[in-house]
This record gives C-alpha cells, sequence and structure tokens, in this order.
C-alpha cells in the first residue's frame, strides 16, 4: 500500500512539474518588452530581445547611413548599433553613450546569427499580451511588422518582429 502511494505522489510531482512549465511558457509568451521611440510605442517579443543595456561606447564607421551609429564591443563581441528612430526616418540626434533612458536592446538567438542592436528613447516593461485588444496592422506597413495592439487607457502599441527585421533588404544595407 504504501509503495503504490509512493508512486501516486511521484506521478502527481511529475504532473504538477509538466503544468508548471506549461504554465510558464504560456505567460512568457504572451509577455513582450514595450519601448518607446520615435514618439511611438513598440512591444518585442521576449525571445527577440537578448539583453537590454545602457547605450555603450562605440565606433563610427564612414560611409554608412545616418542611422547606423557604428559598431560596439559588448564583452568581446562587435555589434552593429542601430538608432531605431532614424531607420524609421525620424531625425537622428546624437546619442550619448550611457544616457540616463536611452537603451540598447540587443537581437536574441531567435533572430539568427546577426549581432545587432536598436538604439531606443526608454524600455517601458513588460507587458502583458491578455490585457491588449488586438488588430492587424496596416496594409502598407513593412513585412516586419506585426499585430497592433491598444491598450485599456486608448495607447496603440505595435508590435514588431525582429528576426523579419533583420532581413529586411533595407535594414541590412547599412553603406552608402
Amino acid at each position: 500500500m504504501a509503495r503504490a502511494a509512493k508512486l501516486d505522489l511521484r506521478a502527481f510531482q511529475q504532473e504538477l512539474a509538466a503544468r508548471l512549465a506549461a504554465k510558464t511558457t504560456q505567460q512568457v509568451e504572451q509577455s513582450r518588452l514595450g519601448l518607446a521611440c520615435a514618439g511611438k510605442q513598440w512591444l518585442i517579443r521576449l525571445a527577440d530581445a537578448g539583453e537590454v543595456i545602457a547605450v555603450p561606447t562605440m565606433a563610427t564607421v564612414p560611409l554608412t547611413r545616418p542611422w547606423y551609429l557604428g559598431i560596439a564591443n559588448i564583452r568581446g563581441n562587435l555589434y552593429s548599433v542601430i538608432d531605431f528612430a532614424g531607420f524609421l526616418g525620424q531625425a537622428t540626434e546624437p546619442v550619448v553613450p550611457g544616457a540616463l533612458q536611452a537603451r540598447m536592446v540587443l537581437f536574441g538567438p531567435r533572430v539568427g546569427e546577426l549581432r545587432a542592436g536598436l538604439v531606443v528613447t526608454k524600455v517601458l516593461g513588460l507587458s502583458n499580451l491578455a490585457e491588449l485588444t488586438r488588430s492587424d496592422a496596416a496594409a502598407d506597413a513593412p513585412a516586419w511588422y506585426g499585430a497592433r495592439w491598444t491598450d485599456k487607457a486608448g495607447g496603440v502599441w505595435q508590435e514588431i518582429d525582429l528576426a523579419l527585421l533583420a532581413q529586411d533588404p533595407v535594414f541590412l544595407q547599412v553603406g552608402l
């Protein structure tokens, strides 16, 4: 009798662990990182964002687009640094390394081998998609635009797919 109870307890613990792992995966899939840039609010998948860091010191690269800020050495690896507002067509402003609110969002492993980061005005924290209302992206939106979301206060959030952005020919063509 004691042996049967022990086996049932083990099965119960395994089932509980599986349910917790599934719930955690579902919660992560429903979470997005909120960013502010170019006067808009953006959302990216957590799997797309490898890391969020202060804007590093970078070396400029001649004969590149104004939104290509240069190359930064991050823990021994070279990363391309992109001014996201400039890439979106907004006027580029000088980015000061270590600025109080500006951050660089490094592309994560889901994006592939591209070592790059987007400089954004501010990181707004995590958002849960269950608390937002979904609508489709505009018909003329770039391929890397995802769904558009609206929060309870009426704020509009545009989801972007960094894996698709990393394949965009305009994004990849940094030279003049």
